[in-house]
């Protein structure tokens, strides 16, 4: 057991809600944030008196502030923060409305941000001082799958943002990494295994690896001493189309 607290974003399914439960397994108290209750309610049922469920839009400047005063009543402190939630539009580039490419910026990019400031604020002020955040990147931060410039960019724009949040968080212990995951078995990438598009204008199915696998890598990364820090993490399906993509 320990007396670190986590927080995880996009935690009522897939990726989050698997780290979550590594990260309760581990002996960490976590605090589940996401936009659905009912979601977040079940990952905690996997240990429920380590767990505490707040229901946030990561988007939402005033929602984001509610969730770390609630962190900060509820437990004191904070030691890692995973920001994980994201959300994706597909579609080909032309025919992108503004409305969804501002909804992908608002989860991927700016609700990190408003994550990792809330995150950089509390581990800055706390006793002892300083904690652990890890950005989720994709392999979308690396190179693009086909008709994903939204998603893409901003998984771009997360490596600045881990780059600089590394930088700026020296002077005060805290540690940001990111981890770029490729094809983790979750209810989003279920398609992936019937064909998806790929550079050259086929469609082919892709292999898929278990989303355990990624919990584990978050666990080891947020178990490292605040001397040490894992930079860049990929973390992909072995055979998957990633290496020599396109």
């Amino acid at each position: 057991m320990t007396d670190k607290i986590a927080l995880v974003t996009g935690a009522g399914s897939g990726i989050g809600r698997a780290a979550a439960h590594g990260l309760l397994d581990a002996g960490w108290k976590v605090v589940l944030a996401g936009r659905r209750a009912d979601a977040l309610v079940a990952t905690a049922a996997h240990a429920p008196d380590r767990a505490l469920v707040v229901p946030t839009d990561i988007a939402d400047e005033s929602q984001v502030h509610d969730l770390f005063a609630a962190i900060s009543v509820g437990h004191k402190r904070l030691d890692l923060l995973f920001n994980n939630a994201g959300a994706s539009a597909g579609g080909r580039l032309e025919d992108l409305s503004l409305e969804n490419w501002k909804r992908v910026v608002d989860v991927n990019l700016t609700g990190a941000f408003l994550c990792t400031r809330g995150a950089f604020r509390m581990m800055k002020a706390q006793t002892p001082m300083g904690g652990r955040i890890i950005n989720n990147g994709s392999i979308s931060a690396h190179v693009p799958r086909p008709f994903s410039v939204a998603y893409t960019t901003t998984k771009h724009a997360i490596t600045g943002l881990t780059r600089s949040t590394s930088l700026d968080g020296r002077a005060y212990d805290i540690a940001c990494g990111q981890i770029d995951i490729g094809n983790a078995a979750t209810e989003m990438t279920g398609a992936m295994a019937k064909g998806v598009p790929q550079a050259d204008g086929t469609f082919a199915s892709e292999p898929l690896m278990d989303v355990k696998a990624v919990a584990d890598a978050v666990v080891f990364m947020a178990g490292l001493p605040l001397d040490a820090n894992v930079q860049f993490m990929t973390v992909m399906a072995t055979k998957m189309p990633f290496i020599g993509r396109g």
